[in-house]
């Protein structure tokens, strides 16, 4: 029987019209230009200040994008998938939302949640339901509003994180493309690095929650880095020993979008050039669930069928991995 195996057959993204530059930051919070650019390689990240609008819109406005690009019919899709840190709303799924407004009116959808690493963790999910055979058409999106959960007055997380969104469509493949391999982990022990503490079922949202501004993201700096750094740099390793791969052979690094340290680390790790590692968290920030598919819809022009490309994230909890896969066509 002819192996199947899945591959993206194309990109969308929506990025919101607002930005905020670090000079506009230097107005809010005891910070620099100098000193947010050194730290993390952030200039300006994308904010949402559409009112009453979250990440549903995000992810609706980027498959519109996939959509009018690729000349899709939403009716052939099967499933839609939304990695998202930043649902809409508790209980109510964030992505049947997306698929009905889209008009996927055939597909079944599901949230997918795992901070930083929800949309790596989705590419597996996505192709482990191509290479069923079940399924020929997977909307996946990564949208994530984070300034809904940022405290503006903490300097700490403020400079980081931006709004916006990016989408990918799995269909099957025979020519050998798509994910080759994957590498995905998790630890506990990062449970309290990076969270909120309110909003959930130990600590519900209370008077005293939200005068504590326990509904905001917490995050120790110094402990993720630390994680981040080593694991990255780990995962992409193993990946690479796993299938034979040497720096030559890779063709890009695509690394979620945490700190350019972060990613410069794991490119030095992997015997990567400069030239092969996708950067664009200048410009957006951590956009946590859309960093990897944004740097698909900005560098799409670069890619080429056959390319190897090695995903990489790392994310709250912790979770972290690495994915391996050729890319399917020339845009």
């Amino acid at each position: 029987m002819e192996k199947i195996s899945a591959c993206i057959t194309a990109t969308g993204h929506y990025l919101p019209e607002d930005i905020l530059s670090n000079k506009d930051l230097e107005k809010m919070v005891d910070t620099n230009d100098e000193w947010i650019t050194t730290r993390t390689g952030i200039k300006e990240r994308r904010i949402l200040k559409k009112e009453g609008e979250g990440s549903s819109y995000l992810g609706i406005k980027a498959c519109e994008n996939l959509i009018e690009k690729s000349g899709l019919d939403p009716k052939e899709v099967d499933m839609v998938i939304v990695a998202t840190a930043t649902p809409d709303m508790p209980v109510a799924s964030t992505a049947a939302y997306v698929a009905s407004e889209i008009g996927a009116t055939n597909a079944f959808s599901f949230d997918l949640q795992s901070a930083c690493s929800s949309f790596l963790y989705g590419m597996s999910t996505a192709a482990s339901y191509i290479e069923s055979g079940r399924y020929k058409k997977i909307l996946l999106v990564g949208a994530d509003k984070m300034s809904s959960i940022i405290d503006y007055t903490d300097r700490t997380t403020c400079i980081i994180f931006g709004d916006a969104a990016g989408c990918v469509l799995f269909e099957p493949n025979h020519e050998g493309l798509g994910l080759q391999d994957e590498y995905l982990r998790t630890d506990g022990v990062g449970r309290n690095f990076l969270k909120i503490d309110a909003g959930g079922s130990i600590l519900p949202t209370s008077k005293e929650t939200v005068e504590n501004n326990q509904h905001y993201v917490f995050q120790d700096g110094k402990n993720v880095f630390k994680f981040a750094v080593s694991n990255m740099a780990d995962v992409c390793s193993k990946i690479m020993e796993r299938n034979n791969l040497s720096g030559d052979d890779v063709d890009w690094l695509v690394p979620h979008q945490a700190n350019k340290r972060i990613v410069d680390a794991t490119a030095r790790r992997m015997n990567l050039s400069e030239e092969k590692v996708l950067m664009n968290i200048e410009r957006y920030g951590n956009t946590t669930s859309a960093t990897l598919p944004l740097l698909l819809t900005d560098f799409e022009h670069k890619l080429k069928k056959g390319d190897n490309l090695v995903f990489a994230a790392f994310g709250g909890g912790f979770s972290w991995g690495s994915i391996y896969l050729k890319w399917a066509y020339n845009s």
